[in-house]
């Protein structure tokens, strides 16, 4: 069964550790706007898309993914220019150059990972996302629009990039459609985007569900329900518009939910069924804590797409 994920980051590569243990043709499709850090510098020096992102995905789906993730994620400490440079994004740059783009890299990394899925940029230009914050402000850059002390109102590309053709053909192609967990105007809805894109989702017949995030984001979805997280979404999408969200019920310590209350400003993402009743909710105990961080248990989350989709 083909599924075409979209998304990038942390969240996203965390949904595809679930996806790639079950029977699914993955397509990852990654947003590339990240500009903080070993990713912007390397953006900056060579003028290619994010490989930060792609770097997460590409080692959440790898067969060995320990041990890949000692080695991409691996931070140069030093008094020269490679310092805070991640090995794994300066691989994926070598792999870009010597191939003539970021997707024939990703291929030739792939040839040596052996990865259980494929890993899309959403582009080859070096974009650049823009923010509206509720004050009115026009924000450039992603890193700069998630730190602005603002809430965000929308975002866009500060010009409009050309799609990369593989996107559409996974889109075309698949069985369902993945909004993937993550921060929502920096990872997911920076592939909605493109006009090309929406149109592609509009031609299909697949399904398309949202993993919803467990905890709001300040700046992003302060005091958002599942609802208004579904809402948003659709404002982005076509005429399609989102079929299942997926959403946790499970119980989490409430010492581990006062700590993100108080250290990150996030609270639980309430579940507004009244709100839901245009949208097939999926729910379960999805609750994983991993050092006191509030995860997915994403192959229970595959486990349940899979059953939704063959049901």
């Amino acid at each position: 069964m083909k599924v075409a994920v979209l998304g990038g980051g942390t969240g996203m590569s965390q949904l595809l550790r679930g996806l790639k243990k079950l029977p699914f043709d993955i397509s990852a499709i990654v947003s590339v706007c990240d500009d903080g850090s070993s990713t912007g510098r390397l953006r900056e020096e060579f003028h290619t898309p994010a490989v930060g992102d792609i770097r997460k995905v590409l080692i959440s789906l790898s067969e060995n993914e320990e041990e890949i993730k000692k080695l991409f994620d691996y931070r140069f400490n030093t008094s020269s220019d490679l310092d805070g440079h991640a090995l794994g994004n300066l691989l994926l740059t070598g792999a870009a150059e010597i191939t003539g783009n970021v997707s024939d890299g990703i291929e030739l990394v792939n040839s040596l990972l052996k990865l259980k899925g494929k890993v899309i940029p959403l582009t080859e230009d070096d974009v650049v996302l823009m923010g509206k914050m509720a004050s009115g402000k026009v924000v450039m850059g992603e890193h700069l629009i998630t730190e602005y002390n603002d809430k965000i109102a929308s975002v866009y590309y500060k010009e409009t990039p050309e799609v990369n053709p593989d996107v559409l053909v996974a889109i075309k192609e698949a069985d369902a459609i993945i909004l993937s967990m993550g921060s929502l105007f920096t990872s997911i809805i920076p592939n909605l985007l493109c006009k090309e894109v929406k149109k592609e989702i509009d031609k299909s017949h697949a399904k398309i569900i949202y993993v919803c995030n467990i905890m709001t984001q300040p700046g992003e979805t302060d005091n958002f329900a599942v609802s208004n997280h579904v809402k948003l979404l659709n404002t982005y999408l076509g005429k399609r518009k989102i079929d299942a969200v997926i959403v946790n019920n499970g119980q989490i310590d409430n010492d581990i939910v006062k700590n993100y209350e108080t250290t990150e400003q996030k609270d639980l993402v309430k579940v507004d069924y009244e709100n839901l009743k245009d949208v097939h909710v999926i729910e379960n105990d999805y609750i994983l804590i991993e050092n006191g961080m509030i995860r997915h248990n994403t192959l229970r989350v595959a486990i349940d797409i899979l059953s939704y989709l063959l049901d």
